[in-house]
Protein backbone atom coordinates (compact mmCIF):
# COMPACT_ATOMS: atom_id res chain seq x y z
CA UNK A 1 0.00 0.00 0.00
CA UNK A 2 1.56 3.05 -1.09
CA UNK A 3 2.19 5.88 1.81
CA UNK A 4 3.15 3.09 4.29
CA UNK A 5 6.31 2.31 4.85
CA UNK A 6 8.76 3.31 6.95
CA UNK A 7 10.25 5.87 5.67
CA UNK A 8 7.56 8.09 4.31
CA UNK A 9 5.78 7.37 8.14
CA UNK A 10 8.75 9.14 9.06
CA UNK A 11 8.70 12.20 6.75
CA UNK A 12 5.68 13.13 7.99
CA UNK A 13 5.96 12.35 12.03
CA UNK A 14 9.00 14.72 11.95
CA UNK A 15 6.71 17.40 9.67
CA UNK A 16 4.11 17.18 11.97
CA UNK A 17 6.60 17.46 15.23
CA UNK A 18 8.22 20.46 13.66
CA UNK A 19 4.81 21.97 13.23
CA UNK A 20 3.49 21.60 16.45
CA UNK A 21 6.34 23.03 18.24
CA UNK A 22 6.16 26.26 15.64
CA UNK A 23 2.82 26.39 16.51
CA UNK A 24 3.10 25.96 20.41
CA UNK A 25 5.29 28.92 19.76
CA UNK A 26 8.63 27.60 21.45
CA UNK A 27 12.12 26.99 20.14
CA UNK A 28 14.49 23.92 20.06
CA UNK A 29 16.10 25.63 23.40
CA UNK A 30 13.29 25.61 25.29
CA UNK A 31 12.21 22.25 23.84
CA UNK A 32 15.27 20.78 24.52
CA UNK A 33 15.04 22.52 28.46
CA UNK A 34 11.35 21.48 29.27
CA UNK A 35 12.55 17.41 28.48
CA UNK A 36 15.57 18.03 30.14
CA UNK A 37 17.92 16.95 27.20
CA UNK A 38 20.08 18.75 24.74
CA UNK A 39 18.42 21.03 22.02
CA UNK A 40 20.55 19.08 19.28
CA UNK A 41 18.29 15.78 20.30
CA UNK A 42 15.08 18.19 19.52
CA UNK A 43 16.88 19.78 15.79
CA UNK A 44 17.69 15.62 14.88
CA UNK A 45 14.77 14.40 15.27
CA UNK A 46 12.79 17.42 13.50
CA UNK A 47 15.73 16.64 10.24
CA UNK A 48 14.98 13.17 10.36
CA UNK A 49 18.65 12.56 11.14
CA UNK A 50 17.59 10.11 14.24
CA UNK A 51 15.07 7.89 14.99
CA UNK A 52 11.60 8.80 17.68
CA UNK A 53 10.59 6.91 19.98
CA UNK A 54 6.87 6.76 20.88
CA UNK A 55 7.78 8.00 24.33
CA UNK A 56 9.71 10.77 22.90
CA UNK A 57 6.68 11.98 20.90
CA UNK A 58 4.17 11.50 23.98
CA UNK A 59 6.75 13.44 25.76
CA UNK A 60 7.34 16.32 23.13
CA UNK A 61 3.75 16.92 22.32
CA UNK A 62 2.59 17.35 25.94
CA UNK A 63 5.13 20.05 25.78
CA UNK A 64 3.19 21.33 22.71
CA UNK A 65 -0.31 20.91 24.26
CA UNK A 66 -1.21 18.60 21.57
CA UNK A 67 -4.99 17.00 22.15
CA UNK A 68 -5.33 13.52 22.45
CA UNK A 69 -6.63 12.76 19.64
CA UNK A 70 -3.34 14.15 18.02
CA UNK A 71 -1.30 12.31 20.47
CA UNK A 72 -2.48 9.24 19.85
CA UNK A 73 -2.00 9.35 16.34
CA UNK A 74 1.65 10.62 15.99
CA UNK A 75 2.51 7.91 18.62
CA UNK A 76 1.37 5.10 16.37
CA UNK A 77 2.70 6.99 13.67
CA UNK A 78 6.34 6.99 15.48
CA UNK A 79 6.08 3.03 15.90
CA UNK A 80 4.67 2.36 12.21
CA UNK A 81 7.66 4.37 11.50
CA UNK A 82 10.29 2.39 13.21
CA UNK A 83 9.13 -1.02 11.69
CA UNK A 84 11.88 -2.85 9.36
CA UNK A 85 11.12 -2.60 6.03
CA UNK A 86 12.08 -5.25 3.20
CA UNK A 87 15.09 -3.04 1.87
CA UNK A 88 16.59 -2.97 5.06
CA UNK A 89 18.93 -5.71 4.55
CA UNK A 90 20.40 -3.26 1.36
CA UNK A 91 21.30 -1.16 3.71
CA UNK A 92 24.85 -1.23 3.15
CA UNK A 93 24.70 -0.93 -0.55
CA UNK A 94 22.07 1.69 -1.05
CA UNK A 95 20.26 4.91 0.64
CA UNK A 96 18.06 3.20 2.23
CA UNK A 97 15.52 6.42 2.39
CA UNK A 98 15.55 7.02 -1.09
CA UNK A 99 14.34 3.10 -1.67
CA UNK A 100 11.45 3.90 1.38
CA UNK A 101 10.62 7.38 -1.12
CA UNK A 102 10.61 4.91 -4.37
CA UNK A 103 8.78 2.26 -3.20
CA UNK A 104 5.81 5.05 -1.37
CA UNK A 105 5.13 7.07 -4.61
CA UNK A 106 2.69 6.74 -6.81
CA UNK A 107 4.61 8.88 -9.75
CA UNK A 108 8.42 9.40 -10.69
CA UNK A 109 9.75 11.68 -13.21
CA UNK A 110 13.26 11.17 -14.02
CA UNK A 111 15.91 12.52 -16.27
CA UNK A 112 19.44 10.54 -17.19
CA UNK A 113 22.23 11.56 -19.26
CA UNK A 114 24.32 9.02 -18.97
CA UNK A 115 22.63 5.96 -18.87
CA UNK A 116 19.35 4.25 -18.55
CA UNK A 117 17.27 4.71 -15.17
CA UNK A 118 17.64 1.86 -12.69
CA UNK A 119 14.30 1.10 -13.08
CA UNK A 120 14.59 0.02 -16.71
CA UNK A 121 17.41 -1.26 -17.02
CA UNK A 122 18.07 -5.34 -18.08
CA UNK A 123 19.71 -7.36 -15.92
CA UNK A 124 22.75 -8.02 -18.00
CA UNK A 125 22.61 -4.13 -18.36
CA UNK A 126 23.12 -4.05 -14.68
CA UNK A 127 25.81 -6.41 -13.98
CA UNK A 128 27.89 -4.60 -16.69
CA UNK A 129 27.35 -1.30 -15.38
CA UNK A 130 27.77 -2.64 -11.49
CA UNK A 131 31.23 -4.05 -12.69
CA UNK A 132 32.59 -1.00 -14.32
CA UNK A 133 31.66 1.64 -11.87
CA UNK A 134 32.28 -0.65 -8.76
CA UNK A 135 35.36 -2.60 -10.23
CA UNK A 136 36.25 -3.90 -6.68
CA UNK A 137 32.80 -5.50 -5.82
CA UNK A 138 32.90 -8.83 -5.26
CA UNK A 139 30.60 -11.57 -7.42
CA UNK A 140 28.24 -11.54 -4.32
CA UNK A 141 27.67 -8.26 -4.01
CA UNK A 142 26.77 -7.93 -7.53
CA UNK A 143 24.28 -10.22 -6.71
CA UNK A 144 23.05 -8.64 -4.07
CA UNK A 145 22.59 -5.25 -6.09
CA UNK A 146 21.23 -7.16 -8.95
CA UNK A 147 18.34 -8.75 -6.62
CA UNK A 148 17.86 -5.13 -5.11
CA UNK A 149 17.21 -3.63 -8.43
CA UNK A 150 14.89 -6.52 -9.70
CA UNK A 151 13.19 -5.92 -6.41
CA UNK A 152 12.60 -1.88 -6.89
CA UNK A 153 11.24 -2.97 -11.04
CA UNK A 154 9.04 -4.85 -9.44
CA UNK A 155 6.99 -1.61 -8.31
CA UNK A 156 6.36 -0.85 -12.28
CA UNK A 157 4.28 -3.98 -12.28
CA UNK A 158 2.09 -4.04 -9.40
CA UNK A 159 -1.82 -4.10 -9.01
CA UNK A 160 -1.64 -0.37 -8.58
CA UNK A 161 1.81 0.23 -10.43
CA UNK A 162 4.32 3.47 -10.01
CA UNK A 163 3.83 5.54 -12.44
CA UNK A 164 7.23 6.17 -14.18
CA UNK A 165 7.77 9.34 -16.76
CA UNK A 166 11.78 9.14 -17.92
CA UNK A 167 13.42 11.31 -20.43
CA UNK A 168 17.03 10.07 -21.24
CA UNK A 169 19.74 11.41 -23.33
CA UNK A 170 20.28 9.80 -26.76
CA UNK A 171 23.94 8.93 -24.91
CA UNK A 172 22.51 6.70 -22.81
CA UNK A 173 21.29 4.61 -25.54
CA UNK A 174 24.70 4.54 -28.04
CA UNK A 175 27.38 4.34 -24.84
CA UNK A 176 28.11 0.27 -24.90
CA UNK A 177 27.84 -0.55 -21.49
CA UNK A 178 28.58 -4.62 -21.88
CA UNK A 179 28.91 -4.50 -25.36
CA UNK A 180 26.68 -4.57 -28.58
CA UNK A 181 24.71 -7.52 -27.10
CA UNK A 182 23.89 -6.26 -23.85
CA UNK A 183 22.71 -3.06 -24.76
CA UNK A 184 20.47 -5.02 -27.80
CA UNK A 185 18.63 -6.98 -24.66
CA UNK A 186 18.59 -3.53 -23.18
CA UNK A 187 17.25 -1.68 -25.99
CA UNK A 188 13.92 -4.25 -26.13
CA UNK A 189 13.48 -3.64 -22.63
CA UNK A 190 13.43 -0.15 -22.97
CA UNK A 191 10.96 -0.65 -25.76
CA UNK A 192 8.99 -3.64 -23.49
CA UNK A 193 8.45 -1.66 -20.75
CA UNK A 194 7.95 1.87 -22.98
CA UNK A 195 4.62 -0.23 -23.90
CA UNK A 196 3.32 -0.25 -20.02
CA UNK A 197 0.24 2.23 -19.42
CA UNK A 198 2.21 3.26 -16.49
CA UNK A 199 5.38 3.65 -18.60
CA UNK A 200 6.28 6.62 -20.44
CA UNK A 201 10.45 6.69 -22.23
CA UNK A 202 10.88 9.81 -24.04
CA UNK A 203 14.68 10.50 -25.57
CA UNK A 204 16.04 13.78 -25.99
CA UNK A 205 18.17 13.48 -29.57
CA UNK A 206 21.43 15.03 -30.55
CA UNK A 207 19.82 17.18 -32.84
CA UNK A 208 17.82 18.91 -29.88
CA UNK A 209 21.40 20.68 -28.95
CA UNK A 210 21.54 22.08 -25.84
CA UNK A 211 18.63 21.34 -23.37
CA UNK A 212 17.31 21.86 -19.73
CA UNK A 213 19.10 19.64 -17.25
CA UNK A 214 22.73 18.77 -18.96
CA UNK A 215 24.32 19.57 -16.12
CA UNK A 216 22.98 16.29 -14.12
CA UNK A 217 20.15 13.96 -13.27
CA UNK A 218 17.46 14.33 -10.90
CA UNK A 219 14.50 12.51 -9.60
CA UNK A 220 11.30 14.21 -8.77
CA UNK A 221 9.25 11.61 -6.24
CA UNK A 222 5.47 12.40 -6.12
CA UNK A 223 2.89 10.42 -3.15
CA UNK A 224 -0.39 9.75 -2.79
CA UNK A 225 -0.97 11.85 0.46
CA UNK A 226 -1.19 15.40 0.41
CA UNK A 227 0.64 15.21 3.70
CA UNK A 228 3.80 14.04 1.88
CA UNK A 229 4.80 16.84 -0.69
CA UNK A 230 7.43 16.13 -3.47
CA UNK A 231 11.01 15.15 -3.07
CA UNK A 232 13.88 15.81 -5.83
CA UNK A 233 16.81 13.85 -5.23
CA UNK A 234 19.64 14.02 -6.85
CA UNK A 235 22.17 11.60 -6.84
CA UNK A 236 26.11 12.08 -6.56
CA UNK A 237 28.66 9.10 -6.53
CA UNK A 238 28.85 9.00 -2.87
CA UNK A 239 26.02 9.95 -1.69
CA UNK A 240 22.16 11.87 -2.29
CA UNK A 241 20.67 15.19 -1.93
CA UNK A 242 17.14 15.32 -0.96
CA UNK A 243 15.25 18.97 -1.50
CA UNK A 244 11.94 19.11 -0.22
CA UNK A 245 11.58 23.21 -0.21
CA UNK A 246 8.62 24.19 -2.40
CA UNK A 247 11.01 26.44 -4.47
CA UNK A 248 13.20 23.56 -5.10
CA UNK A 249 11.03 20.98 -5.88
CA UNK A 250 8.95 23.50 -8.29
CA UNK A 251 11.81 24.66 -10.30
CA UNK A 252 12.87 20.99 -11.14
CA UNK A 253 9.10 20.57 -11.82
CA UNK A 254 9.30 23.39 -14.39
CA UNK A 255 12.91 21.72 -16.05
CA UNK A 256 11.52 18.28 -16.40
CA UNK A 257 9.02 20.04 -18.05
CA UNK A 258 11.42 21.84 -20.78
CA UNK A 259 12.72 18.17 -20.83
CA UNK A 260 9.55 16.96 -21.83
CA UNK A 261 9.13 19.52 -24.32
CA UNK A 262 13.14 19.06 -25.88
CA UNK A 263 12.44 14.85 -26.23
CA UNK A 264 10.97 13.14 -29.22
CA UNK A 265 7.84 12.17 -28.66
CA UNK A 266 6.74 8.75 -27.10
CA UNK A 267 6.22 6.82 -30.23
CA UNK A 268 9.04 8.82 -32.18
CA UNK A 269 11.45 7.67 -29.36
CA UNK A 270 10.48 3.98 -29.62
CA UNK A 271 11.55 4.30 -33.30
CA UNK A 272 15.15 5.97 -32.22
CA UNK A 273 15.59 2.95 -29.76
CA UNK A 274 14.69 0.50 -32.38
CA UNK A 275 17.08 2.44 -34.98
CA UNK A 276 20.20 2.10 -32.20
CA UNK A 277 19.79 -1.22 -31.59
CA UNK A 278 19.54 -2.25 -35.46
CA UNK A 279 22.84 -0.40 -35.93
CA UNK A 280 23.82 -2.53 -32.78
CA UNK A 281 26.60 -5.51 -34.04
Amino acid sequence: MRGSSPTVRKRRLVSELRRLREAAELTIEEVGERLECSASKISRIETGRVGVSPRDVRDMLTVYGADLATLEELVQLAREARRKAWWDEFGDIVPGRYVGYEADADSIRTYQGLMIPGLLQCEAYTRSLISEVLPDASPAEIDRRVRLRKARQALLSEDDPLRLHVVIDEAALRRLVGGAEVMRAQMARLLQMGALPNVTVQVVPFSAGGYAAMDGPFVILSFPEQLDPDVVYIESTRSGVYLEQPGDVSWYAEVFERLVKSALSSAASASLITEVARTLT
